[in-house]
């Protein structure tokens, strides 16, 4: 994949570097960190500029972003309602779950999408709940905007100020993505083990 990503920036400069970010964001896998990092080790043998890597990239991710906010908006919760009436006891969850969960986020949404921006695969997915929430459109825009140019900012920097060594910022971002998704796995076990013991206690 790597190569595949450096082919595009290559081939396509600033319209590569906005591309694959905006697909990055929809698709989680694909790595910000090697785009960025690239991004800025390119500046030193190609017509991009720092600015422009970092302009362009949070143009893209920006982008993602709303389009994954806009299908929280098609989502919203009381179609999720009728998906919990259906399915929801398989994992013990409640209609006042969501509701409970939808009021957790409105309350502190606006700091939870600016954070989770700079999180690997949250910083795609925060979106969604955005959208179902129905945070304030501008607002989220704001938050979105501001979590990812400090994001990109860091990377494009290190790719530039590391040149050739730029790859040494993608072996600790691995290291720091690996950290992620344990805490995410471990969460999200916590939370079916929670839901599933409190929908025994009910039964007794």
């Amino acid at each position: 994949m790597e190569n595949w990503i450096m082919d595009i920036m290559n081939q396509f400069g600033y319209l590569g570097v906005f591309l694959l970010i905006c697909i990055e964001n929809l698709f989680p896998p694909i790595p910000s960190e090697i785009i960025l990092t690239f991004g800025g080790f390119s500046t030193h043998s190609t017509n991009l500029t720092v600015l422009g890597v970092i302009f362009y990239a949070t143009l893209g991710s920006v982008i993602g972003a709303v389009i994954l906010y806009w299908l929280g908006r098609i989502l919203h919760i009381e179609r999720l309602e009728k998906i919990v009436d259906r399915w929801g006891h398989l994992l013990r969850l409640q209609k006042e779950d969501l509701y409970r969960a939808d009021r957790w986020f409105q309350k502190y949404g606006y700091w939870t999408v600016f954070f989770c921006r700079m999180i690997p695969l949250l910083r795609s997915l925060i979106s969604i709940p955005a959208g179902i929430s129905k945070m304030n459109f501008w607002i989220f825009i704001f938050f979105t905007t501001v979590g990812t140019i400090i994001w990109n900012s860091i990377l494009v920097g290190l790719g530039a100020k590391l040149g050739e060594n730029w790859e040494t910022i993608v072996y600790y971002m691995d290291i720091y993505s690996n950290i992620v998704y344990a805490i995410l796995a471990m969460i999200i076990i916590g939370v079916i083990i929670y839901f599933f013991r409190r929908g025994k206690n009910k039964q007794v």
